[in-house]
């Protein structure tokens, strides 16, 4: 397992993000902590320069692990389950957009928020729409060598989709080779029982990793155990990256992100 650290374009919506400003200076500080790799969150991949971008990611050797996608639903509402046609369309051609830019890095595209909520509809109509809309966004993930994740996130976030179960259910409807779960501790901390079973639980589905503690301070500063949550990683063998999206906190992003990459490392030490 490596470590790769959340970064951001300066217009992001998201407040928890270890670093969230310009996406070179993020790149070039989660190198000189020590991170293995970066995850990029997004708003919109066509306002990236990407030469500029894989250029400098090129000369550090710091891959991109995922792409983030949550912006778009917090910045400007779009919903891939929204009851709108026209919305869900922007929704969709614009994850088409990550599914693109992902593809450039050979990294994954994260669906999270930018599924919307229920906001009262049957659970059943709003699922439909789901999966139609991710059976689209696979085939074209698929032409690009794309893999999607779906994170589940708290219930104060949204009401769809809270826990692996839920999320494990959905992919086994979709029978979809290339969309996995993406599971992390700060909402599994909120909706699990407890996190280390849940990832032995359903650690086949888990294609990536978010790490925050309790508080969604830096690991290391609430009272999540991560020795014992890599330890049931380990366990069901998984192999991918360990992603650290937290908020700036204590001290800012620069002391966040290295008490995360340390408190990390310490746990991986013991496997």
């Amino acid at each position: 397992m490596k470590l790769a650290l959340v970064v951001s374009t300066s217009d992001a919506a998201f407040d928890a993000l270890a670093f969230k400003g310009d996406l070179l200076k993020g790149v070039e500080m989660a190198r000189r902590i020590g991170y293995d790799a970066v995850e990029i969150a997004v708003r919109d991949p066509k306002v990236v320069n990407v030469k500029e971008l894989r250029g400098l990611l090129d000369e550090l050797k710091m891959p991109v692990v995922a792409v983030g996608t949550g912006q778009a639903y917090l910045a400007e509402g779009l919903s891939i389950t929204s009851e709108d046609p026209l919305v869900r369309r922007r929704a969709l051609d614009r994850l088409k957009d990550h599914i693109d830019f992902a593809s450039i890095f050979g990294a994954k595209v994260i669906v999270g928020l930018i599924r919307g909520k229920r906001e009262k509809r049957a659970f059943e109509s709003v699922l439909q729409l789901f999966i139609e809309s991710l059976n689209e966004l696979a085939d074209h993930a698929a032409k690009k060598g794309v893999e999607l994740v779906i994170e589940p996130l708290n219930r104060y976030e949204t009401d769809f989709i809270n826990t692996l179960q839920d999320a494990k259910l959905v992919l086994e409807s979709l029978n979809r080779r290339n969309i996995g779960i993406l599971a992390d501790t700060f909402h599994m901390n909120i909706e699990e029982a407890s996190i280390e079973e849940s990832i032995r639980n359903f650690g086949a589905w888990i294609k990536h990793f978010h790490v925050a503690d309790s508080n969604r301070w830096a690991p290391g500063s609430g009272h999540l155990n991560f020795d014992s949550i890599l330890k049931a990683l380990h366990e069901v063998d998984y192999a991918g990256y360990i992603s650290v999206e937290c908020l700036p906190l204590p001290g800012g992003q620069e002391e966040a992100a290295t008490l995360a990459f340390k408190t990390l490392q310490n746990s991986l030490k013991k496997l």
